[in-house]
């Protein structure tokens, strides 16, 4: 009796099983229709070709919905949404794609015989439109990429004021009246960069070199600023302002035998067209930022008299306001920060930062220490004949490239970095100013700069060098030099070799923060001087802008003249540098 319900059971079970795979089965000839794949090549079919045009577009195998917008001129724009969610386009020419010849079919179809990655299908009424795999995972990458990059530029856009032209391009324009001894025609080709360096002497690498003048950071910036990821046209959405006037080029023309009125116009002009801005009135200039392409003393005229040197551009109250970069800042004021000054080398690709690196690593350095440069006897407190006699007197430990009047090599870089190539320290005293491109020389070719005053580089160049100066540099105070209680030659060979070693390493890993990259192109490993400089200011706009909503004093809470200790320690108290600054601030 208990058969028949076994029997019974069993049944049961097989319907079940063949009615669930029925359902199954009709899925699956339902995906299969709806969407496949055959080799690399991807086409997604749609038999309702009247809606259509009589054309079916290709896709990624994850598309789904395709529309097919036949344009006047002959072309067809795909549309469809890709991975990400959104509606993309693709304009396709019929005879781009597939052309209108029978000849063409017919290689086609020989192709696809052949195991073509254009794969075509003859299916009667359709009319196919074949999209390569490889270009729509382009176009799709294309458009993560863009919105991956509009996500990363939060917080990072950057607007660029279209100002007058007479304040930037006519002074390039006109660069025979830039400099009375210099062809600045020839040093501001290729961008700013000047022209290529022969590489005669074995001194540089193939590539990446140039005769660059040190007072043209302002072409080579804003050339760089033109290759900046995100840029915006919407000045509500950037968070920093751009101004681009070349500054230094501007004053140039005037420091020598112009009246302080005509070394005044410039700067004058170009801040009244700033406040008739709508930009201007959102911060009143705080988030607004250039580049001065000279020392900041050319910038701070405290007199209205044609004896006094420079202009006051930088005393303007708009220019208070803003962030000004420069080569060379003021330690006592709050408104300009340095930036490194141009060198020669100006990579285009990774990979030549990565060689040099390599080759400086690799060098033979038999000279202790070096200094080229001349004396000061004009400057009473200048240190530099202390130096020269010492770097005399240690003979072949230390090898001088002095440079006094008449011919001399000091301005043929092939001999300076020949020598600093040479060398395992670099001596940088302060000279007219209290910095000089020779440090970034000397970082550049692997040597290791020595100050005698903090104001050289420590407090000047905070975005690009280490707050902890001892791991790439020494110090040796320049009252100790002056006082005849120091050696030099006796430091330097008190440091042992293994330290030597770390801090000859540290100073080739800050090659790439130190330089400027080609404007022409992009480095993707590395943060060059730029990058850093950029970012500097984004954080200080971010810093004013958070203050000014908070209601606190956006001109930070200190005397601008303790602000180069402010900027570096974040303090304001006494420090063992105050010395250093206290005699320089009584001169000013």
């Amino acid at each position: 009796m208990g058969r028949p319900l076994v029997t019974t059971g069993i049944c049961r079970q097989s319907w079940f099983v063949v009615l669930a795979g029925s359902l199954l089965w009709f899925l699956l000839i339902g995906a299969y229709y709806s969407q496949f794949m055959v080799s690399k090549g991807v086409m997604i079919t749609f038999f309702n070709h009247n809606i259509f045009d009589n054309n079916v577009a290709t896709g990624a195998s994850n598309s789904v919905d395709p529309l097919l917008d036949k344009k006047p001129n002959g072309e067809r724009q795909v549309v469809f949404n890709d991975e990400s969610g959104a509606m993309r386009t693709k304009d396709v020419n019929d005879s781009e794609e597939h052309g209108n010849s029978k000849k063409e079919t017919d290689r086609e179809a020989h192709d696809n015989s052949r195991g073509n990655n254009e794969t075509q299908f003859d299916v009667k009424g359709v009319t196919k439109i074949l999209i390569k795999e490889e270009e729509i995972h382009a176009d799709i990458k294309s458009d993560f990429e863009s919105e991956s990059e509009s996500d990363l530029c939060l917080g990072k856009y950057i607007y660029v004021h279209e100002i007058p032209s007479k304040f930037n391009q006519d002074l390039i324009q006109h660069c025979d009246s830039l400099s009375n001894w210099t062809n600045m025609c020839e040093l501001s080709s290729n961008l700013g960069l000047g022209p290529h360096f022969p590489n005669n002497e074995r001194v540089y690498s193939k590539t990446g070199w140039f005769a660059t003048n040190q007072f043209l950071l302002e072409v080579i910036f804003h050339n760089r600023l033109k290759q900046y990821n995100c840029l915006t046209n919407d000045s509500s959405q950037a968070s920093a302002i751009f101004v681009p006037y070349y500054a230094g080029l501007d004053v140039s023309r005037y420091l020598w035998g112009s009246s302080f009125r005509m070394r005044d116009s410039g700067s004058l002009e170009l801040v009244k067209w700033l406040r008739e801005k709508p930009e201007w009135k959102r911060m009143w200039g705080r988030d607004h930022f250039m580049v001065a392409g000279r020392i900041t003393w050319d910038f701070r005229r405290f007199t209205d008299e044609d004896s006094n040197w420079g202009n006051k551009l930088m005393l303007l109250p708009e220019s208070k306001n803003m962030t000004i970069l420069t080569i060379e800042s003021s330690p006592w004021n709050s408104n300009d920060f340095a930036i490194p000054y141009p060198t020669y080398f100006h990579p285009s690709m990774d990979t030549e930062v990565f060689h040099w690196q390599n080759r400086m690593r690799r060098q033979r350095r038999r000279i202790l220490f070096s200094f080229a440069g001349g004396p000061r006897p004009n400057l009473q407190d200048s240190i530099r004949n202390d130096i020269i006699d010492q770097c005399k007197a240690a003979r072949r430990k230390c090898k001088l490239l002095e440079c006094s009047t008449g011919p001399d090599k000091c301005h043929k870089p092939v001999y300076v970095m020949k020598m600093f190539q040479g060398s395992v320290f670099c001596l940088q005293p302060p000279g007219d100013s209290l910095t000089r491109r020779s440090i970034f020389d000397s970082i550049l070719a692997g040597c290791i700069p020595v100050f005698f005053h903090p104001g050289s580089a420590y407090v000047q160049y905070v975005w690009h060098l280490p707050k902890d100066y001892t791991k790439y540099s020494v110090l040796i105070s320049q009252f100790d030099i002056k006082n005849k209680t120091v050696s030099i030659e006796r430091v330097l060979s008190g440091i042992s070799g293994q330290e030597i070693v770390k801090m000859r390493e540290e100073v080739i890993r800050l090659i790439p923060r130190v330089v400027y990259a080609d404007p022409s192109n992009k480095l993707k490993t590395h943060d060059d001087a730029f990058d850093i400089s950029v970012k500097g200011v984004l954080e200080r706009v971010d810093t004013i802008r958070k203050d000014m909503r908070e209601g606190k004093n956006t001109s930070f809470d200190f005397a601008e003249k303790v602000s180069w200790k402010y900027n570096l320690f974040g303090i304001v108290g006494e420090h063992e540098w105050d010395p250093f600054f206290e005699e320089q601030d009584l001169k000013g």
